[in-house]
C-alpha cells in the first residue's frame, strides 16, 4: 500500500521523486496503479523494460512528456525471468535507433544488432549468423556500420548471460539518448514509438511463454572467441 496518497493524480517529470505529491516518472505512477510501494523500480515490470521506460521519461521533452501516461498501465504485469526478454528489448532498441543516430553510436548499435540476434538464435536454436528480416533491414539502411559490425563480431560468440547484464542495458541507454539527441524532426516521437513497441514485443513473448531449453540457455551463457 501507499504510505501517502497523493491529492490529486501528478503530472509526469524527470527523475526519481520521494512521493507521489512531488511529482512523477512513468514507473512510479506505474508502481502507484498496480498498489504497489512507490518506487521507479516497482515489481510489477521487468527490469530492463522499466529501465527503458525511466529513460524516455526522463529524455522526452517536456510538453510531450504526458503523451507517455497512457502507455503506463501496458506495462503492469509485464514480468518473467525469460532470458528472450532482455535480448529482444535490446534489439528493439537497438533497431529503433540505429537509422538515426550519430556514426560513432551507429558501430556501437549495429554491434548490439548482431550481438542480440546471436543471443536470440542459440536460444531458439536457429542457425548461428541468422538475423530477423526486421534486423536485416535496418543492417542495409547503415552499410558501412553494418560492415563494421560483422567484422567485429567474427569469431565472437556473446554469452547470453553478460549480454543480459552488462550488453543490453547499456545497449538501451545508448539507443534512447541516441535517439533524443539524433538530428531528426521530432525525436519525441521515435522515443515513444521504441517504448510502445517494446511494450509490444514484450507482451507478445510473454504471452507466449516459450519454455527455454537447459541446454540451449547452458550454452548461450558461455563465451567463447576463436
Amino acid at each position: 500500500m501507499h504510505d501517502q496518497m497523493p491529492t490529486a493524480m501528478p503530472l509526469l517529470s524527470r527523475g526519481k521523486h520521494r512521493n507521489p505529491n512531488k511529482g512523477a516518472c512513468f514507473m512510479e505512477l506505474a508502481s502507484f496503479l498496480a498498489g504497489e510501494r512507490w518506487s521507479d523500480h516497482p515489481a510489477c515490470t521487468h527490469p530492463l523494460l522499466a529501465g527503458l521506460a525511466r529513460l524516455v521519461n526522463d529524455h522526452t521533452s517536456d510538453p510531450a512528456r504526458p503523451l507517455l501516461a497512457p502507455m503506463i498501465p501496458s506495462v503492469i504485469g509485464l514480468i518473467g525471468d525469460d532470458p528472450r526478454i532482455d535480448a529482444c528489448i535490446a534489439l528493439r532498441c537497438a533497431i529503433s535507433a540505429l537509422p538515426v543516430v550519430s556514426h560513432e553510436r551507429q558501430l556501437a548499435l549495429a554491434v548490439s544488432v548482431l550481438s542480440a540476434e546471436h543471443v536470440l538464435a542459440t536460444l531458439d536454436g536457429r542457425p548461428q549468423g541468422s538475423v530477423s528480416e526486421e534486423s536485416a533491414r535496418t543492417l542495409a539502411k547503415v552499410p558501412d556500420a553494418a560492415r563494421w559490425a560483422y567484422r567485429f563480431r567474427r569469431g565472437v560468440r556473446v554469452s547470453a548471460k553478460g549480454f543480459r547484464r552488462y550488453a543490453a542495458p547499456n545497449t538501451v541507454q545508448l539507443a534512447v539518448r541516441g535517439i533524443s539527441e539524433a538530428c531528426v524532426a521530432d525525436p519525441d516521437a521515435l522515443l515513444r514509438t521504441l517504448l510502445t513497441d517494446a511494450i509490444t514485443d514484450c507482451a507478445e513473448l510473454i504471452r507466449r511463454r516459450m519454455p527455454v531449453d537447459p541446454e540451449r540457455w547452458e550454452d548461450a551463457c558461455r563465451l567463447t572467441r576463436r
